[in-house]
């Protein structure tokens, strides 16, 4: 009897610290959660309340109608999507050999490379896009360049068009790409190649058997990060584009700048909001989000 009663104290003494640690870990947590939600919560609320009011002022779903009966804004969205997969295409095709390179080469070398890598954070992205619209016009120094060596005889178009976008974007885009899949890379223990090796694999089937595979969260992470960026770009395409290239985040530009249509406006930006969060989520049905955020394996 004596025994039951002490045990139902001590159940009823744990159960009381756990609500006063719990409580503490509130308080704790109490600033950053109201900064979350003035930033993160209150802004996007709105941005969905926005959606929802008409021209005249009142409740009404005219801008979601609108984005369904006119085929401009689905031409928009497939553009923006395909911009986007073929910008993380192209940054793949680039960033994973880079990466491959740098993890190969010794640290205090790696790190010297890798200052070329981060480089571009350094400086302004208008600056960067704008000096791309220098070197790609007709009269800029690779089409100068090109002549001289004969690579052809006339001026190539490649601004404010899809090919001076996607350079844009691809450059801008491959520090998100190396850097993740970069440090998958330095994470891989060297002893496992050397045992493939002695096990009778060639360099070959051992890189794609055994080195790629486990490069495949940083890969992958840096794929996404790189793929939910595009979704939103706006001053890239708008420079290199010539409006010849027109995404979602420039149809909200001009939806407010031109038309002064705020609630039109906000319904692309749920919707692009919606998307980046379904694409989110199946990408967390294949892999573990939380653990390919720091490129881990």
């Amino acid at each position: 009897m004596a025994a039951s009663f002490a045990n139902d104290a001590n159940a009823a003494g744990l159960k009381h610290d756990e609500r006063v640690e719990k409580l503490k870990l509130f308080g704790l947590s109490a600033p950053a959660l109201l900064i979350v939600f003035v930033v993160l919560v209150i802004p996007v609320g709105w941005l969905f309340y926005l959606s929802f009011i008409g021209a005249d002022g009142t409740f009404s779903l005219e801008n979601y109608v609108r984005m369904i009966d006119r085929s401009s804004y689905r031409r928009i969205f497939l553009m923006t999507f395909e911009i986007s997969v073929l910008t993380t295409a192209l940054t793949i095709l680039i960033g994973y050999p880079m990466a491959y390179f740098l993890a190969q080469l010794p640290n205090r070398l790696a790190s010297i490379f890798m200052i070329a890598v981060l480089l571009p954070f350094w400086t302004s992205l208008l600056v960067r896009t704008y000096a791309w619209l220098v070197l790609l016009q007709k009269q800029g120094l690779i089409n100068q360049w090109a002549i001289s060596l004969g690579l052809w005889d006339e001026p190539i178009k490649m601004v404010h068009n899809m090919t001076g976008t996607l350079i844009g974007m691809v450059h801008i885009m491959l520090p998100f790409l190396i850097l993740p899949t970069y440090g998958a890379m330095k994470s891989i223990d060297r002893d496992l190649m050397k045992a493939a090796s002695n096990l009778g694999a060639s360099p070959k089937h051992a890189f794609w058997t055994v080195f790629f595979p486990l490069t495949i969260p940083g890969l992958f992470a840096g794929a996404l990060m790189v793929f939910i960026l595009c979704l939103g770009f706006y001053v890239t395409p708008a420079v290199l584009g010539g409006g010849k290239v027109i995404m979602v985040s420039m149809k909200i530009v001009s939806n407010i700048e031109m038309f002064v249509n705020w609630g039109a406006a906000s319904a692309l930006g749920v919707v692009l909001l919606a998307m980046t969060m379904i694409i989110l989520w199946i990408a967390s049905k294949f892999l573990n989000l939380d653990r390919i955020a720091g490129g881990g394996h």
